[in-house]
């Protein structure tokens, strides 16, 4: 069956490292906080009552697509665009569309953000195909107005981050949330590690330092993994009643390896 994602693709060695998802959440989880439709996130009350388990969640349906014949792919996605559908229903009202772009523009940066961040500069073409799978995804969400290619995607995402982007008490109660599920030490971790991939205007808005000092370990990070000692982040990030989580990341899904 045809891939929804090449399996030589950049997007599924993105994707099938827990270190390198584990980047990407933190990071999303630092700019879903300032969002201006955040409050629709308070509405099921499922991301502040557990934001590490609606980690998980959205990790298994990202994978699900990454990883997936291209039928069950398009599935997953229509799974999920229901699933908000149900939440407006609910609600009476719609989420609005640039909430949308603002998720799908997230996942984009944070997979570039974070690859980089471990591993090495990604070429305009593998950024171009990082953009493109994402750009499928909205597509088959009926999600409007996204720029053709990448380059074209560079202004409007920094649009976004200017327009859409505020700290507000959604803000504070989800990263006090965040520091209740983690606990102190974590949550320290945590803050460092979205510093080294949020960009500038996120940083202001949170009031992150300019100091980092995560970032001198990140170096260590290839040479651990020369010598099959890598994992360290997913150690130092998240408790060790997820470790069966976190190595699910780096195994791929049994459809996969058919």
């Amino acid at each position: 069956m045809k891939p929804f994602v090449a399996h030589d693709s950049i997007v599924r060695k993105i994707w099938g490292s827990s270190d390198t998802v584990l980047f990407i959440f933190a990071g999303a989880a630092a700019e879903f906080a300032l969002n201006k439709a955040v409050d629709w996130l308070y509405f099921t009350g499922k991301l502040p009552a557990d934001p590490i388990g609606r980690l998980f969640s959205t990790v298994r349906y990202a994978r699900n697509i990454v990883f997936a014949p291209e039928e069950v792919a398009l599935k997953t996605i229509d799974t999920i665009h229901h699933i908000h559908s149900a939440v407006e229903e609910k609600r009476g009202s719609h989420i609005p569309e640039w909430a949308y772009r603002d998720v799908l523009f997230m996942l984009i940066h944070y997979s570039i953000a974070a690859y980089e961040l471990l591993n090495r500069r990604l070429s305009a073409h593998e950024k171009e195909e990082v953009y493109n799978v994402f750009y499928r995804l909205g597509t088959r969400m009926q999600v409007k107005d996204l720029p053709d290619t990448y380059s074209e995607w560079l202004p409007v995402r920094e649009a976004h981050l200017i327009n859409h982007l505020e700290n507000n008490h959604f803000t504070t109660d989800l990263f006090k949330q965040y520091k209740k599920h983690l606990g102190s030490a974590r949550y320290a971790i945590l803050i460092e590690a979205q510093k080294l991939v949020v960009p500038a205007h996120v940083k202001r808005l949170l009031g992150f330092s300019s100091r980092h000092w995560l970032a001198p370990a990140v170096p260590l990070y290839a040479f651990s993994r020369k010598i099959k000692m890598d994992g360290w982040v997913r150690t130092l990030l998240l408790p060790s009643t997820y470790k069966a989580q976190i190595d699910a990341i780096d195994n791929p899904p049994a459809f996969n390896r058919e």
